[in-house]
């Protein structure tokens, strides 16, 4: 298809060599430069969905490694894919949360998750899965010296908490109250559990707030947050794992089998994106109406809910 416009461009430019006719040779340019945008940016199935019937098999562990690479800045190698929660198929889950866990060769666990729909005590829910990985690493009358470290990356589609970034990182450390100094590991505890920090034995969470993106790919992990949000790999990306994600995650690439199970799971995510608005709304017009019989102006009724001031004055007087 591209050599056919570039034959195209090259032809156009001799038959509309006139000045009066230059706005129709930009206009044919024009529709050239979209058909070639065409061919070099398909979509790629979702990861979330790619994470429940791909990345778990060891021929695709190099697109997840070049992910939690590009994320923890230092190379992660899959040892073993330990299990994954989201590989129960119930109508309520629908591919709302899918995870997998994640065991690398030098024996950390890595989960990671994504979630699509709001959850008010999501981050409970964090702190619970990396709790309960702890009791279940840990065989009875081993030290504790054994606990794995523990990264819990969680790749979010709504509005989780408040903040304008898009990639955030928890730290825990130990700040004294009156020194305000760190509280760091002797010689002895740096040694035998080689790290450096206190903060290093603890578990370390990253939220990605997928929607805060602005599409404008600043680093090589940017490239893979543009991924997570698009479905689609640019030509000039260059982050770890994402030239096997273009190979692989292709929708045509899919078997007949697979292909109908990706189209009913883009179904029922438009199905549930649709109730969740038509719910939103449905509360917005009950709050509005509430508010109006308290007497608010409609002008406040609109900045509380979101509604246009017609929508509100529709609302107060509508038409029989």
């Amino acid at each position: 298809m591209v050599n056919i416009c570039l034959k195209l461009e090259n032809l156009i430019k001799v038959k509309y060599d006139t000045k009066a006719s230059q706005k129709k040779r930009l206009a044919f340019v024009f529709f050239v430069s979209l058909q070639k945008n065409k061919t070099t940016s398909k979509k790629l199935i979702r990861f979330d969905w790619a994470m429940k019937k791909l990345l778990c098999y060891k021929a695709n562990f190099d697109i997840l490694e070049g992910f939690l690479s590009e994320l923890l800045r230092f190379d992660v190698t899959i040892e073993s894919i330990l299990g994954s929660e989201g590989n129960k198929q119930d109508e309520y889950d629908k591919y709302n949360r899918v995870d997998i866990l994640v065991k690398s060769q030098n024996n950390e666990l890595l989960l990671v998750e994504v979630q699509n729909d709001s959850e008010i005590d999501y981050f409970q829910r964090m702190l619970f899965g990396v709790s309960k990985l702890v009791t279940e690493y840990i065989k009875e009358g081993e030290p504790y010296g054994t606990i794995k470290k523990i990264y819990s990356i969680n790749i979010v589609y709504f509005g989780l908490g408040q903040g304008k970034d898009y990639v955030y990182e928890y730290k825990g450390e130990f700040i004294g109250l009156h020194k305000n100094d760190v509280l760091l590991p002797t010689i002895p505890q740096k040694q035998e559990f080689k790290i450096e920090k206190v903060a290093d034995i603890f578990p370390k969470y990253f939220i990605l707030k997928v929607n805060n993106f602005n599409d404008i790919a600043k680093d090589t992990f940017d490239e893979w947050v543009y991924f997570l949000k698009n479905s689609e790999v640019k030509d000039n990306f260059k982050a770890k794992g994402l030239d096997k994600a273009k190979e692989k995650m292709r929708y045509e690439n899919l078997t007949d089998e697979d292909k109908k199970m990706y189209d009913r799971f883009q179904e029922n995510r438009r199905i549930e994106n649709s109730v969740s608005y038509t719910a939103k709304q449905e509360e917005k017009i009950e709050i509005a109406k509430t508010a109006i019989i308290e007497g608010f102006e409609n002008s406040i009724i609109s900045k509380l809910t979101g509604l246009t001031v017609e929508q509100v004055e529709q609302l107060r007087n509508p038409k029989e």
